[in-house]
């Protein structure tokens, strides 16, 4: 069946050349996004209730823009300054750029990771006598505690916002060619939404194992799948499938 219609489970990207935008204008499909799921931060005394004094902590690690906007909520409402000597962990280029937004790049302690916690580990253990704050949402990747006890640090996490699944109501009677995913909490949200919901014809695609397994767990049918060494990114994965099964008689 040839694909018209897309909804990737994300918001809309915010840059003009996104590759889904080419992808559009190239292959002549609709594409709408619409987060599956969403942030809400948890309150101060939520964090309180965790054993978690902002004060004890002579550095923060920050794996997502997430993780910078909430650390520095919370240290506001807590009435916390948080000090100059403050060293920071980030995860990626992205999130030490993000940081800007709260401090003078310049004038602070920052250590920038290249894209995965795994690459920032090697930082992290050059400071060993320092004790770390991971703020991180109540889905934390497993690997990432297992990777900081490796490392011998001092070291806690703290739950500083919730990943909250979105409602979908509106979208009962409106039917897509395909589906997209990029994470299992976005399958989630789906058969949350949709507890009765039934594949049919609609194609899923999905990106990471992780998704893979969480789609196929609930029964679905995996029709395309990124990263491979093919199709590194979902648009290439995506424009791959639609060129093949549009140009069928």
């Amino acid at each position: 069946m040839r694909v018209k219609t897309i909804l990737v489970s994300q918001p809309e990207p915010k840059v003009e050349n996104s590759p889904y935008f080419n992808l559009i204008e190239k292959q002549k499909v609709k594409i709408d996004f619409r987060p599956f799921i969403h942030v809400e931060g948890v309150t101060s005394k939520e964090v309180r209730t965790q054993k978690v004094d902002l004060s004890d902590y002579t550095a923060i690690i920050l794996t997502s823009r997430n993780a910078v906007d909430h650390y520095f909520r919370i240290a506001e409402e807590m009435r916390f300054k948080v000090p100059d000597t403050m060293k920071y962990f980030c995860q990626s280029e992205a999130v030490a750029y993000y940081l800007q937004k709260y401090v003078v790049y310049r004038k602070r302690k920052i250590y920038v990771g290249i894209r995965t916690f795994q690459e920032l580990s090697p930082l992290i253990k050059k400071y060993k006598t320092e004790k770390f704050l991971l703020p991180s949402s109540d889905m934390l990747k497993p690997d990432v505690p297992a990777l900081l006890d490796d490392l011998g640090v001092t070291w806690k996490q703290a739950t500083f916002y919730k990943t909250v699944v979105s409602d979908l109501s509106d979208l009962r009677d409106v039917y897509y060619d395909i589906l997209v995913f990029f994470s299992p909490s976005g399958i989630i949200s789906l058969f949350e939404n949709f507890p009765d919901f039934e594949q049919n014809d609609t194609r899923i695609a999905v990106f990471g194992n992780t998704t893979v397994k969480a789609a196929t767990d609930k029964g679905l049918r995996v029709d395309i799948q990124a990263p491979t060494p093919e199709t590194p990114s979902m648009t290439m994965a995506l424009e791959k499938y639609i060129q093949e099964v549009n140009k069928r008689k």
